[in-house]
């Protein structure tokens, strides 16, 4: 069988979208892979012993999206996007139940004179990299979304541009700006 093209896919989204649900079949082997790395891409910046796999993550994102109809997917692109928002998403609220967690459990609890209690870094990453996003988003939206689309999305500087229908530069320009801006954020303890 020949490589399928955006093309196809895209007719398949649009299909899928209008409520053809063998067009989802036709589809899932199209694009699973392509989940997969991204969902691992994700992974592999979370610390070893994340209690989530990237198939776990890729079937909780598709979860999250199979409503197509309430935002219909314009392409493969945009469709991917959205994918890397919802594993992104997936994985900050899994962090939150874990530090949810640690807060209730009993074991965790300690007087003001133990000192201060650091938490699982891995939680404590993933929502200070969130944190660092919204703020990136109260700064310029725009270079928020470059950044979900390169970082977690895995897609290249004229799929971004794509999406957001900017020009390549302005991608590029944008996700420097970001780039700096974050490392910035993340590196000092004072992030509000």
């Amino acid at each position: 069988m020949s490589r399928p093209t955006d093309g196809d896919i895209t007719l398949l989204l649009d299909r899928w979208s209008s409520g053809d649900e063998s067009a989802l079949e036709a589809l899932l082997p199209l694009i699973y892979a392509e989940l997969h790395r991204t969902a691992g891409a994700y992974m592999a910046a979370q610390r070893a012993g994340h209690t989530l796999q990237p198939t776990a993550l890729v079937n909780e994102a598709f979860m999250r999206m199979s409503n197509p109809s309430d935002t219909p997917f314009r392409n493969r692109s945009h469709f991917l996007a959205a994918a890397a928002q919802a594993m992104r998403h997936l994985l900050i609220d899994h962090a939150r139940r874990k530090q949810a967690e640690k807060r209730f459990d009993p074991a965790n609890r300690i007087t003001l004179l133990e000192g201060d209690f650091a938490g699982d870094g891995e939680e404590a990453d993933v929502l200070a990299l969130n944190e660092a996003l919204e703020r990136l988003r109260e700064v310029n939206p725009r270079q928020e979304q470059v950044v979900v689309l390169r970082y977690f999305g895995g897609m290249s500087q004229e799929e971004v541009a794509e999406v957001l229908d900017v020009s390549v530069p302005t991608v590029a320009r944008d996700w420097r700006v970001a780039r700096l801006l974050l490392h910035d954020w993340l590196s000092t303890d004072d992030t509000p």
